[in-house]
């Protein structure tokens, strides 16, 4: 008994609580109370005590309010009556209003009728494109993987690696079309890989030299070599965030980098190796990229940037030089007055293949025909931007051109690029690219 009545004198003193100035403040009305009432006799006493009197529609609120499609709030007040307290609009103010507002929503119309109709040739575009492509897999696993030798330099392939390789062939056309001159194999790449590791093992255990004298590094060169593409990884493609630390291609990255420098020990790390074989490594299995990343650097042009061979670096630039004064005499002319030298764009452009330089997708398109032309195609490349941004570039100075060539416009258009380095001749005086 005693129980039941300190339970209900707990649950009086519940609802008790729901009328205390709290439930007041916040205009709460307790269930019990609420639940008695009709719907409609809360809105009529709400009514009277606010002073607003329930109006039945208009005719004209009425249709309004079935609308379908409601314009938006800027437009819906056109047709909207002036609240009591104000004079009601003239006769010609609301013809004028209404006149307004079926502008409005024709144009509204028209607007909806053209983002539909691109849509839709977006969406026509896209499908075309995904048809092109399927039909250039089938092509070049069908026709021309099969028969490498006999078929990669007749026109019809030609013509398809200009279009671009599509990317799940790309890979191994990357791989045929570079080659594998050095001869390398998956198990030399674990030799060399196993060696880079013992190395970084040694360097963080602060041993004094490992392997020091064939590789004819001093542990200062090795040790600021291992830091070096430390720190370049972390700068490779930052915006992709898959080779920083934690990245799924890290590690792998990092490897073939290393394996790379215990490879080669006297070309080394070089700043601009991590995004070729960043870009490697995103069309081919980890030994493969190892594989086509050592043998596209043993290439003369390429060879001769990463060893700094300024010799050879300077007559690159002096034969680059020659056709750039045949294709764009204007802007030639312009850079000489403001000595511009081809070294301060051209080094940066050549050193990671336009990897970082242009879009990846566009940068792959520049690596299928790089890997089809070899090295010209890649100063062919350099005049081809010249030519596409020449109007932009003949009205800047020394500053300015170097800072717009070193980071160039992110929303490059892939056709008009290319159809800009279509119209660059590499032939001066009857000579060619090898011969000048």
């Amino acid at each position: 008994f005693f129980c039941r009545n300190l339970f209900t004198r707990k649950q009086s003193a519940r609802f008790e609580k729901q009328h205390d100035v709290g439930w007041k403040l916040f205009g709460k009305v307790p269930l019990r109370e609420n639940s008695q009432k009709d719907p409609k006799k809360i809105q009529k006493e709400y009514e009277e005590k606010t002073g607003r009197a329930h109006r039945p529609l208009s005719p004209k609120q009425n249709v309004r309010k079935n609308l379908d499609f409601e314009p938006l709030s800027t437009t819906a007040l056109i047709l909207e009556d002036r609240p009591a307290n104000l004079p009601a609009k003239p006769a010609e103010e609301a013809q004028k209003h209404r006149q307004q507002y079926e502008e409005m929503v024709v144009q509204a119309k028209k607007r909806e009728l053209k983002e539909a109709q691109k849509r839709k040739k977006q969406l026509e575009e896209r499908c075309k494109l995904e048809d092109s492509i399927g039909n250039a897999v089938l092509t070049w696993n069908n026709e021309i993987l099969p028969n490498w030798e006999t078929m990669c330099c007749s026109r019809k392939v030609r013509e398809l690696w200009w279009q671009g390789i599509p990317p799940s062939v790309r890979g191994k056309v990357w791989s045929l079309a570079i080659g594998n001159e050095l001869n390398i194999t998956h198990e030399l790449y674990d030799i060399c890989l196993a060696r880079a590791k013992e190395k970084w093992r040694s360097h963080s255990t602060g041993a004094a030299e490992v392997e020091c004298e064939d590789a004819g590094f001093s542990a200062a060169d090795r040790e600021a070599s291992l830091e070096l593409i430390k720190l370049d990884i972390s700068r490779t493609f930052p915006n992709l965030c898959i080779f920083q630390q934690g990245g799924p291609y890290h590690d792998t990255l990092h490897s073939i980098l290393g394996a790379y420098t215990c490879y080669r020990p006297d070309v080394g790390y070089v700043q601009g190796m991590s995004f070729i074989a960043a870009v490697l490594i995103l069309n081919l299995d980890t030994a493969d990229a190892f594989i086509a990343f050592s043998n596209l650097l043993n290439k003369p042009c390429q060879m001769a940037f990463f060893r700094v061979d300024h010799g050879l670096m300077l007559t690159y630039f002096a034969a680059f030089e020659v056709f750039f004064e045949e294709n764009l005499p204007k802007l030639f002319a312009h850079f000489k007055k403001n000595n511009l030298t081809p070294d301060i764009y051209l080094i940066d452009w050549i050193f990671t293949l336009y990897s970082k330089s242009l879009p990846l997708d566009l940068a792959c398109r520049v690596w299928d025909v790089f890997c089809r032309d070899g090295e010209e195609f890649l100063f062919r490349t350099a005049l081809g931007i010249l030519k596409l941004f020449e109007d932009i570039l003949t009205k800047m100075d020394f500053i300015h051109i170097a800072q717009f060539l070193t980071k160039l416009p992110e929303d490059l258009p892939s056709e008009e690029f290319f159809t800009s380095i279509a119209a660059i001749q590499m032939q001066s005086r009857n000579k060619k690219w090898a011969q000048v």
